[in-house]
């Protein structure tokens, strides 16, 4: 039986004796935490590296957890973030949920409520868009993460690379033409690092890129859909690679 990889968890609370405590408890349980005492340090730990999930104190001095929240999706848009709150702030409850948060959970934090939301984020579906312009994706990404999807970016194929060997992705779109590295050779690259995951080719043209996509295909790219993205498509696309199922 394949080992389960050791989910990455970053706690965010002012209160440094409940995040201490908490962190030991989920560490036992074989989970790597880091610990946050403020916003603008769980904004600088997220730099540095990804997390599988993140609870996050709703209100705390300084910025709180909304504007916490907010920065973090800027720089990781795939991160899932369960709100912790001990008060009634429901303004900032459902602000937070309007802007795509996983949930809320009230302390007294319970560990088994914890451990069941840090294990759920192996369930959702990791996806990556590599481009060099994300402009047109805006639409499209709301639409997949409004169906929990959770949707990372690059914008190139060094990127691209470096967040496949952070995070286990199920499926990547990469746009066939690209400065420096293109499609293909972001392809073999992935495949190199992760074998199973599941790669979808984009592109502008439907000529003068036959070449290339036929490669790509004979590299057994998953399928390459064509600009402009009809989000309907790609969702069914994304069902049926993740199902397992073969493109037609």
């Amino acid at each position: 039986m394949e080992k389960k990889r050791a989910l990455n968890v970053l706690l965010v609370d002012d209160d440094r004796e409940m995040t201490e405590t908490l962190g030991d408890i989920l560490r036992e349980k074989s989970y790597h935490v880091e610990i946050a005492n403020s916003g603008n340090e769980a904004i600088q730990r997220v730099k540095n590296r990804p997390f599988d999930a993140i609870l996050l104190d709703i209100k705390m001095p300084g910025i709180n957890g909304v504007e916490t929240y907010k920065e973090i999706k800027k720089i990781r848009p795939e991160s899932l973030v369960m709100f912790m709150t001990a008060q009634s702030v429901e303004d900032l409850v459902a602000e937070a949920l309007e802007d795509g948060a996983y949930g809320i959970m009230y302390k007294p934090i319970k560990v088994e409520e914890a451990v069941k939301f840090i294990e759920e984020t192996r369930r959702g579906v990791l996806i990556m868009f590599v481009d060099i312009d994300m402009s047109e994706y805006t639409k499209l990404i709301t639409y997949l993460e409004e169906r929990r999807y959770r949707v990372a970016k690059a914008t190139s194929g060094e990127e691209a690379i470096r967040l496949v060997q952070e995070r286990d992705f199920d499926v990547v779109f990469i746009q066939t033409r690209m400065p420096v590295m293109n499609g293909l050779e972001t392809f073999k690259r992935l495949r190199q690092i992760r074998s199973t995951i599941k790669v979808v080719m984009t592109t502008n043209y439907r000529t003068g890129m036959e070449d290339l996509i036929d490669q790509t295909l004979q590299e057994n790219a998953y399928a390459c859909i064509y600009k402009p993205f009809d989000a309907k498509k790609v969702l069914y696309l994304l069902e049926e690679a993740v199902s397992g199922k073969p493109t037609m």
